[in-house]
């Protein structure tokens, strides 16, 4: 088993402070980002910066592909019935699963039940999405329906309608037709 790497064993400020540093340089100058990490009171050389630059920046480029996939759902499909929530879910699970089977992760090692476990949370998040979604359309829909309830408690008899006129009107508009 290969040794912690000296980043991992950073605090957590020393650790977003390297990897915002990281970013703003573009991945790149890590032999001044070594003196500037010296004058922190961090000891890490160049190599072991660039190595974990390297990894860092890849997960980022994955993360960024995601989002983009992610947008590029959003924006060609309107959000029927929650399809693209579904949708993104989904891509998130397939995400999830190619990151275990790529990273080339000792099986043995993963905790399954953690992985599982976020895979059934995503399952509830859709179900909850779901429901949601039904339930914001149905008060919409009341919403409605009383809004044109009062319409018609308006209009009556105030221009000589006729009760089986008003009758028709109200069947129409409230879906009883």
């Amino acid at each position: 088993m290969p040794p912690v790497s000296k980043v991992q064993k950073l605090s957590q400020d020393d650790k977003a402070w390297l990897d915002a540093e990281l970013i703003k340089r573009g991945f790149s100058g890590y032999d001044d980002l070594e003196a500037i990490c010296r004058e922190r009171g961090i000891d890490i050389s160049s190599s072991s910066l660039h190595r974990y630059g390297k990894s860092f920046n890849e997960r980022l480029d994955a993360v960024k592909m995601i989002t983009e996939q992610a947008k590029a759902v959003v924006d060609s499909a309107p959000d029927d019935e929650g399809a693209v929530n579904e949708a993104l879910m989904r891509l998130v699970q397939e995400k999830l699963f190619n990151l275990v089977i790529d990273a080339e992760i000792d099986t043995s090692k993963l905790d399954l039940a953690k992985v599982a476990k976020a895979i059934a949370d995503l399952g509830r998040a859709s179900v909850s999405q779901k429901r949601l979604a039904a339930e914001a359309r149905e008060q919409a829909r009341q919403e409605l329906l009383q809004e044109q309830e009062q319409r018609l408690e308006e209009l009556r008899g105030s221009d000589g309608m006729s009760e089986q006129l008003e009758d028709r009107i109200r069947g129409i508009l409230l879906g009883k037709a």
